[in-house]
């Protein structure tokens, strides 16, 4: 099951095509036949858990010699538009974009140290439910927010490996998210907030309900403590100015749990984050993440869990090679067209067209 798996996982980081299982028993000469592969997606067995065994010897190497591990959160939409809708390939808001898209929607937890970056536990959206909305239309529903799958995953995350801080964007910075890093994972987190979030400047003010707009409150320089209102223990306040890609000044209100910290330590933590992004991009254009035609809930998500393995071996081979996703792929492709040069050669009419070049 392990080399079917190893397998699937090397296939979908180097066809050109679609990857399909036919197409990957094609390559094997029909030594390994497509049906076997169609089992292993079909079989249940690969999910979060084979996931974790994935990278576990990779995140114990690097975790260990590393002075901050930081666990960033978020999810991602594989668009899907021309698959056959079902509870996994369905619609879903899509807040880059502010419109719903129909596709697979999941979010990852992707462990960052100063070396690695690596997803370490997986949760699929799954509308099962459906309900009539006040337009009399029939919509699918998740029986299970993303909130709840957020903490689901973490409690997973933090039973399997250790971790210093907990970074999400403002989507998953609520009361009851916060309070379960602090108070049941006995974690730390650096989150983006909303402006308009309420915040009082002491405990007095907070008793009283003196209450005030954090984008009032927050400093660029050095972090303020304050008290979020529905929030027990304090936080620190900050805010940061950044670039966007089209040089406008954008700006983000970061909160964290440990009084400790700079400012600058804040936004360093935070800025981890990023790598979560880096994670998506990579997932969609180097690991065939959504170049499947698989026909089922199950298959499809057997698929995507792969192509996240798949990922895993991106990153060993790029502490192994010291070069990026994408320049590691570049080079798998150079390989690869070249062979396919020379079946071109032995194919053509003129079979010693290309002698020149080896001369």
């Amino acid at each position: 099951m392990e080399n079917l798996l190893d397998l699937y996982t090397d296939y979908l980081l180097t066809t050109p095509t679609q990857a399909t299982c036919t197409g990957l028993s094609n390559v094997l000469h029909g030594q390994i036949t497509h049906d076997r592969f169609t089992r292993l997606l079909a079989g249940g067995t690969i999910d979060s858990k084979r996931l974790w065994r994935q990278a576990k010897p990779l995140v114990e190497e690097m975790v260990d010699s590393s002075d901050c591990v930081v666990v960033g959160v978020d999810d991602t939409i594989q668009e899907k538009p021309y698959s056959q809708e079902n509870e996994l390939i369905c619609w879903h808001y899509d807040h880059t974009k502010g419109q719903t898209v129909k596709g697979i929607n999941f979010l990852s937890a992707v462990l960052t140290t100063e070396e690695l970056t690596t997803p370490i536990g997986v949760e699929f959206i799954r509308k099962t439910e459906c309900v009539v909305d006040l337009q009399g239309q029939l919509r699918r529903r998740s029986p299970v927010t993303k909130n709840e799958l957020f903490r689901r995953m973490l409690r997973v995350c933090w039973e399997n490996c250790w971790f210093d801080y907990v970074t999400t964007d403002s989507w998953f910075a609520s009361k009851q998210n916060m309070e379960f890093i602090t108070n049941t994972l006995q974690r730390d987190f650096v989150m983006a907030v909303k402006s308009n979030r309420l915040a009082a400047l002491s405990k007095a003010d907070k008793q009283a309900g003196c209450w005030t707009l954090i984008k009032t409150l927050a400093g660029r320089d050095q972090p303020l403590k304050v008290w979020l209102r529905g929030m027990d223990d304090p936080v620190l306040l900050i805010k940061q100015v950044f670039k966007n890609e089209d040089d406008s000044e954008g700006v983000r209100y970061l909160v964290a749990s440990d009084l400790t910290l700079s400012a600058s330590e804040m936004i360093g933590i935070y800025q981890k984050r990023w790598k979560t992004e880096e994670y998506h991009k990579s997932i969609k254009q180097c690991s065939s993440l959504g170049d499947s035609p698989a026909h089922t809930p199950a298959t499809q998500q057997a698929h995507c869990i792969a192509a996240i393995i798949s990922y895993v071996k991106l990153e060993k081979l790029k502490l192994k090679n010291r070069m990026n996703h994408f320049a590691l792929k570049s080079q798998i492709w150079v390989e690869a067209t070249r062979h396919a040069l020379n079946s071109m050669g032995k194919l053509s009419t003129s079979p010693q067209k290309y002698d020149y070049l080896t001369a």
